[in-house]
């Protein structure tokens, strides 16, 4: 660890919709922060301008602001290290780049694409594969080719060039992550990255990357395993810099997988199985296709980042899997993320979210549900009875709009009846039953559900009748199938006028 305060950052690119993943690597970013007493950034990487999408940043923050991941500095904040996004940066990026090629770490590159898609093919026609490296550097047309004066000549005249890190010749370059341990590349494996344009004035990832990461004094950088390959190319920037005293600690989290296991999980895969990959809704400025998200499919955001804290990371078997904010915060190390792919589930994502709606008072439910009820046409029962009736029926929830179907009963007689509930309990003599039944319970003093429940027992057994027969009939009359929460409850619920309608109206209907 080092001594510096803990300062991290998310740094997504706003190409689109942000992906349940980079959530993770987000959350991820911020347990380790707050645990440690340190900041959490958030940097916007906007340099590739082809790819920019309207109205993804304002996704990126909403999608934080919704999961509780709170952004100390970056962009929406400020902070002293602004602007935080790097298109906003970009006069900063030529010097450096300047700077690399000045100390012999970095050349200009002439190449325009279609001379390099000729002589990609020309090796190809070989049977080889082209790499922009060592070998070929030297005879291409590069600062390291041209005559000083011919450089200048072209950079003067506004001819497009790139410049490329030149990467060392067979020298092993070491690295430490704090997930995947020692790792060694040997450089020769490694092309020559291109590290600023002159067609866009922007930098490419790699440069913007290492120079913000520098000047906005990040300590740990914690990001997907896709950019595992990178990290050679930025440890050698990093000491083409002489900044290797302020390198950040290195921390690559694995993918997340398709359920089925194989390959990283995609929207393609959301869209077959019938599941969101994305926190929100997302609805493209442009009007393409858009995309579900878990908010609007009814998760509650604690529940959302429950499941993604546990894929990839185990707290051990001594801890509940389920984990408030403050829990995560406190439980979370790096040492136990996984370095191996972590498989969605997405039946676990819905037991995530009925174990959290569980967990909510009736208080919480009912507020949330009195809105479902209003566009019922249901919106003056009173607030203490929808708590009551929350109470009876949330055990068999998994999302809020679940709970309509479960408690309707209590809000609407049935219109209709369960016909395999009518043949296997409304035959014989259970009407006849159901019908005295109704007689002694209508005169019941207190309707209330301990009073009416012992007095249905007490008569059921006074007179030898089958317990599960009379009571299953009477629950068809009054919620119109064989199942839901306590009759007497209902009984007490609906009141004595609603129970006795049912009753006779179940004999009307039903004969």
């Amino acid at each position: 660890m080092t001594n510096r305060p803990v300062r991290v950052r998310f740094a997504p690119s706003p190409t689109g919709p942000l992906h349940m993943g980079g959530v993770r690597t987000a959350l991820y970013n911020y347990l380790f922060a707050r645990q440690h007493g340190g900041a959490f950034l958030l940097r916007i990487e906007d340099t590739d301008s082809h790819r920019f999408v309207p109205g993804a940043e304002e996704y990126i923050i909403e999608s934080l602001r919704w999961c509780g991941i709170e952004v100390d500095e970056g962009v929406g904040v400020g902070g002293p290290h602004a602007p935080y996004r790097q298109s906003e940066r970009r006069e900063i990026y030529l010097q450096y780049a300047e700077q690399l090629v000045r100390d012999g770490w970095a050349y200009y590159a002439f190449d325009t694409p279609q001379e390099l898609e000729a002589i990609r093919k020309e090796y190809e026609s070989r049977g080889e594969t082209f790499a922009y490296n060592y070998a070929v550097r030297t005879r291409l047309a590069t600062s390291l080719a041209l005559p000083e004066a011919e450089v200048q000549a072209r950079i003067a005249r506004g001819d497009q060039w790139t410049i490329r890190f030149r990467m060392p010749e067979n020298e092993t370059i070491e690295m430490e992550d704090m997930i995947r341990g020692h790792v060694t590349v040997n450089s020769s494996t490694l092309d020559d990255k291109v590290l600023y344009k002159s067609a866009d004035q922007l930098p490419t990832y790699h440069l913007a990357n290492i120079v913000d990461d520098y000047l906005m004094e990040i300590t740990h950088v914690i990001r997907g395993e896709e950019w595992l390959p990178s990290l050679p190319l930025h440890v050698m920037l990093y000491r083409a810099f002489g900044w290797t005293e302020r390198m950040p600690q290195f921390a690559h989290l694995p993918l997340l997988l398709k359920p089925t296991g194989g390959g990283k999980l995609s929207k393609r895969d959301g869209d077959k199985l019938g599941f969101p990959v994305f926190p929100l809704q997302w609805k493209p400025q442009d009007g393409g296709e858009g995309a579900r998200g878990y908010r609007e499919d009814g998760y509650f955001p604690e529940a959302f980042v429950n499941l993604l804290a546990l894929l990839g990371w185990n707290p051990g078997n001594d801890h509940s899997e389920i984990l408030s904010m403050e829990e995560l915060i406190q439980l979370f190390s790096l040492e136990k993320v996984s370095k191996s792919g972590a498989r969605f589930d997405p039946e676990k994502a819905k037991w995530f979210n009925a174990q959290y709606l569980h967990r909510k008072s009736n208080e919480e439910l009912a507020a949330l549900f009195l809105p479902v009820l209003a566009e019922r046409g249901h919106g003056d029962v009173p607030v203490e009875k929808v708590e009551r009736i929350m109470g009876l029926v949330k055990e068999r929830a998994t999302f809020i709009t679940d709970l309509w179907e479960l408690s309707r009963y209590f809000f609407e007689a049935p219109e209709t009846y369960d016909p395999k509930a009518i043949a296997k309990f409304w035959k014989d003599d259970n009407p006849e039953h159901l019908q005295n039944l109704r007689h002694q319970l209508e005169v019941v003093e207190e309707f209330t559900a301990p009073m009416l429940e012992a007095r249905a027992h007490e008569w059921i057994e006074a007179n030898g009748l089958p317990m599960g027969k009379v009571m299953n009939t009477l629950r068809l009359a009054l919620v119109g199938a064989s199942t839901g929460a306590n009759l007497f409850d209902i009984a007490e619920l609906i009141g004595r006028p609603e129970f006795l309608r049912r009753i006779e109206r179940a004999h009307e209907v039903l004969g």
